[in-house]
């Protein structure tokens, strides 16, 4: 017995060893390195896979809450003030969106619904008002939707900026029906009061001749879905107060929104009449600076870091590698889809003026696909200047300092009962404790984990 409990011990301790050998079948789950004066402590908030729900832990790992009703295509789902939870509902397969938007209180009753983007008419089906939310909604009051002490979402009135889908035919950009990025601001009681359609302003992406001609010939075609998912925006946030505005820089007024086209590698920021006011992206070889910085690969949660937190006014944005980007075809992407590669990802805080890299986290030399994941992901700057990010691929949550110490790590237990059996998260966001007053503040523990040379699992007997 005394065998047993050390095995038991000596992994849930270990550190994760899946994020350095992605191969590896075995490893602990859970919370795996805690310095609890190192960290900025308070509630983590994460979406389990499949239909698995809302999570929420604490430090230690301990699953203090899990909404089963928001639940469905990546999120984000975010806990409000009050112990709220918002997010989307009831995937609508096999689209990569729901039909609903929903903030439940904790009890999992609904408070808040919205469902009025479009009419949808399917063959077989009623006709049914839908949401088409897919991949990130903002609450007025938090312009990039996590903790700031000078920004703090509404939860009971407020417009809400909602990132959906419409399908549309645009011969200029291709003869394939796009499921088109569509984002819409809404009342408190469901009233749309600005939208913006992203194939209007094809002039404005800036793709170069053999880009365009490679999006007209494959455009991210979607057999099931029948339509092409051309841009793929997969992040949408206020710009927010900042201090570019606050000297006089137009293109970062508070109520202008970036977006971020995973499958063209563009950040951008529109106005209120729709025009890119601030671009960067498709080819980071058009601007010195940018070139220096070197090509964002698929990017996820490009944001302005809010006031009130370190590093206010930066870009932060987690990029990922992998596959991306429309141009000329090459032996690796034959079509002249996935043209810019890269096998490992980086965490980028930008000067969103001069382009100038301030912060990084990223793995160096050979070993730097020990950190990659070449899908969903995010990265969230704390009070104390730390920095949380969502390594998403691998299921794994960790925070570093400044310095890029690991703090705190956390490696997802829940996994799809789909045979991948993924235990991936979109997204993850840190709270603080007063946020979710049904809980009484957690005690922590520090979690101090064994080398990984020691690290053993002791056989059956």
């Amino acid at each position: 017995m005394k065998k047993l409990f050390l095995v038991t011990v000596v992994i849930l301790l270990a550190p994760s060893l899946l994020h350095t050998y992605p191969s590896v079948s075995v490893f602990p789950t859970g919370t795996t390195v805690f310095h609890p004066d190192k960290t900025w402590s308070g509630y983590t908030v994460f979406d389990t896979p499949g239909e698995g729900g809302t999570a929420v832990i604490d430090m230690n790992g301990n699953l203090v809450k899990r909404w089963t009703e928001v639940a469905g295509v990546p999120g984000p789902f975010r806990v409000l003030p009050g112990g709220y939870v918002l997010g989307g509902t009831n995937r609508r397969r096999p689209h990569q969106e729901v039909p609903e938007l929903i903030q439940v209180n904790w009890d999992g009753e609904i408070v808040w619904k919205f469902d009025h983007t479009e009419l949808v008419e399917e063959e077989g089906k009623e006709p049914r008002w839908m949401a088409r939310q897919h991949h990130d909604w903002q609450r007025e009051g938090s312009p990039v939707g996590y903790y700031s002490p000078e920004a703090e979402p509404l939860v009971d009135r407020g417009r809400t900026l909602i990132l959906a889908h419409r399908n549309v035919l645009k011969p200029e950009i291709t003869d394939k029906l796009l499921e088109d990025d569509y984002i819409v601001e809404v009342t408190w009681d469901g009233e749309i009061v600005w939208d913006w359609l992203a194939s209007d302003h094809l002039d404005d992406f800036g793709f170069s001749g053999e880009a365009r001609n490679a999006i007209y010939r494959h455009p991210n075609w979607n057999k099931n879905r029948g339509s092409a998912d051309w841009l793929h925006i997969n992040a949408m946030s206020y710009v927010g107060p900042n201090r570019w505005f606050d000297e006089g820089d137009e293109r970062f007024h508070p109520d202008h929104i970036m977006w971020s086209s995973r499958e063209t590698n563009i950040i951008g920021i529109i106005d209120r009449k729709g025009a890119i006011v601030w671009k960067m992206g498709p080819d980071y070889r058009d601007i010195p600076a940018l070139a220096e910085l070197g090509q964002i690969v698929g990017q996820h949660h490009p944001h302005i870091i809010p006031k009130g937190l370190p590093g206010a006014g930066n870009l932060l944005v987690f990029d990922n590698g992998g596959a991306a980007g429309y141009g000329a075809p090459n032996p690796t992407a034959p079509t002249g889809r996935g043209t810019a590669r890269r096998a490992y990802s980086r965490v980028l805080e930008i000067n969103p003026v001069t382009f100038e890299k301030v912060w990084e986290y990223a793995v160096a030399g050979q070993e730097q696909i020990s950190f990659f994941s070449q899908y969903v992901s995010s990265a969230q700057r704390l009070l104390n200047g730390n920095t949380m990010i969502t390594e998403g691929a691998l299921g794994r949550i960790f925070e570093v300092t400044v310095e890029k110490e690991i703090v705190w790590e956390y490696i997802n237990p829940y996994y799809a009962t789909d045979p991948n059996r993924t235990n991936r998260i979109f997204r993850a966001h840190r709270v603080p404790y007063d946020w979710v007053p049904q809980l009484e503040r957690p005690a922590e523990a520090a979690v101090i984990p064994p080398p990984n040379e020691e690290f053993r699992v002791i056989p059956s007997r």
